[in-house]
């Protein structure tokens, strides 16, 4: 039996799921977005701030504000570094007219004070029993002298350096040194031989403690001085190495604008060039003008002022020993026996005295700095002539005529000396002038440029902000 075809089946279409339907007052359910990417794992703010910088140099308007904040870092730089340098070299120079030098003076004045104490002191020993009023107010003087200009000293030197301990010997042995010259003078007024003793041995505390001190004070203030004097002159390269660099920068940042606009000026970018050309121009023009007229004060000044004062020391301990020929009497003699000792170390004094007026005087720059010098070399022409007449009485055994030619009030080599050392004290003065005036030159040369370097340094990087920024306004 035959049955019939059933109907197959159709294939059944793939039928899409339909979204149930929304509830009232409920909102359709939306697609989730895309996680955003994050920044590199393990970077951190850093990272960030990195891709963030290479995304605004990627732009004109970012390269130009990068451009505009070196620029303004640079130029300030510039300004706050020649303000830092040219203060240190401005404060080195008023220390060497405010301090250094005159601290090397008066340590000079010191040893000066107590070689004249010295000599004074045996003048009036063989003045007599009773020692001339003015010999003694004169002593009384040169002691006062050196003792207020130890205390100004050690007023104005570190406890810790070599002059604080100079200074502390000296303080130690002038005390000693006026009792023994005390004693002396009893005994001399007793008419007791003890008297020359007493003031041999002071005299001796005087060379070989009092004036060795005194000079390594002097020697280490001088150094001082050098130090100071190197501080001041010495050029100040990192500033001028930075003034170069911001004008190269500069002028590279102008030529980049002209090529992107045509436009041959932007007022900004010249106003931060003119103040930083400025600036080094004046940094340049000051401490050149510094350094001449430091040179100036160190040959025409402090060189002549150092020969000066070793002639004035020369002639002092010239005179201290050919009075303690007299007051010896033979009676101390060289090592090796043959002569004696203080008129040994007079001849040396004077040789060395003769040899500083001669260097002293090629120092020397004008008349009036000429002429103490010449004056002091003849008086100790003159001096040398009257030492021998003296020393030819005194050898005769007229000793009362050797010591009228040393002591006495007229053609005496005591009034040879005080001649010399008036005119010492002339060309001393003459040569402190020119090195205080040079010295002050050089010091007002750099006195006005920290701050000038400091508002300059700042208006220039106003500018170049300036011109920065009036570029990025076409951007907007």
């Amino acid at each position: 039996m035959t049955h019939p075809p059933s109907a197959s089946a159709a294939p059944a279409a793939p039928q899409a799921t339909a979204p149930a339907p929304a509830h009232p007052g409920q909102v359709p359910a939306q697609p989730s977005a895309a996680p955003a990417a994050g920044p590199p794992a393990g970077g951190g703010a850093w990272a960030v701030g990195r891709e963030r910088l290479k995304e605004t140099a990627t732009t004109e308007p970012g390269r130009l504000r990068i451009l505009g904040a070196v620029l303004a870092l640079l130029v300030v730089a510039f300004g706050a570094v020649t303000a830092f340098e040219v203060s240190g070299r401005e404060s080195a120079a008023d220390d060497v007219v405010s301090r250094s030098q005159p601290l090397s003076a008066d340590a000079a004045a010191v040893y000066r004070s107590l070689a004249d104490a010295d000599t004074t002191a045996a003048s009036g020993f063989l003045a007599g029993a009773l020692e001339p009023e003015e010999s003694r107010e004169r002593y009384r003087k040169d002691i006062a002298t050196a003792a207020r200009l130890l205390v100004k000293a050690a007023a104005n030197t570190d406890g810790s350096s070599e002059s604080a301990r100079e200074i502390a010997t000296l303080n130690e042995q002038l005390p000693r040194y006026t009792g023994l010259i005390e004693r002396a003078r009893a005994a001399n007024r007793q008419g007791l031989p003890l008297g020359g003793a007493y003031l041999r041995y002071a005299s001796q505390t005087m060379t070989t403690e009092l004036l060795p001190a005194a000079e390594r004070l002097y020697a280490a203030e001088t150094a001082r001085l050098h130090q100071d004097d190197d501080s001041a002159r010495s050029w100040p390269f990192p500033s001028i190495a930075l003034g170069v660099l911001v004008l190269g920068v500069l002028a590279w940042a102008q030529r980049r604008d002209y090529a992107r606009t045509h436009r041959v000026f932007n007022k900004g970018l010249l106003a931060a060039t003119a103040a930083s050309l400025a600036v080094l121009v004046w940094l340049l023009a000051s401490h050149s003008l510094a350094r001449a007229e430091l040179n100036t004060a160190r040959e025409d000044g402090q060189d002549s002022l150092q020969v000066l004062n070793q002639a004035r020391i020369s002639s002092l301990t010239a005179r201290a020993n050919e009075n303690l020929t007299l007051v010896a009497r033979g009676a101390v003699l060289t090592e090796d026996g043959k002569n004696d000792k203080y008129e040994a170390e007079y001849t040396a004094s004077m040789k060395a005295l003769t040899s500083a007026l001669a260097t002293a005087r090629e120092h020397a720059d004008d008349d009036a700095g000429r002429g103490p010098v010449d004056e002091a070399a003849s008086r100790t022409g003159e001096w040398q002539k009257r030492h021998k007449a003296a020393r030819a009485e005194d050898e005769s055994g007229n000793f009362e005529g050797a010591l009228g030619r040393v002591i006495g009030s007229k053609e005496s080599t005591g009034q040879s000396f005080d001649q010399v050392d008036a005119a010492l004290e002339r060309a001393l003065a003459h040569e402190q002038t020119e090195f205080t005036r040079s010295a002050e030159d050089a010091r007002g040369a750099l006195t006005a440029l920290p701050l000038g370097a400091a508002a300059l340094g700042i208006l220039g990087a106003a500018g170049a902000v300036l011109g920065v920024n009036r570029r990025l306004s076409e951007y907007r």
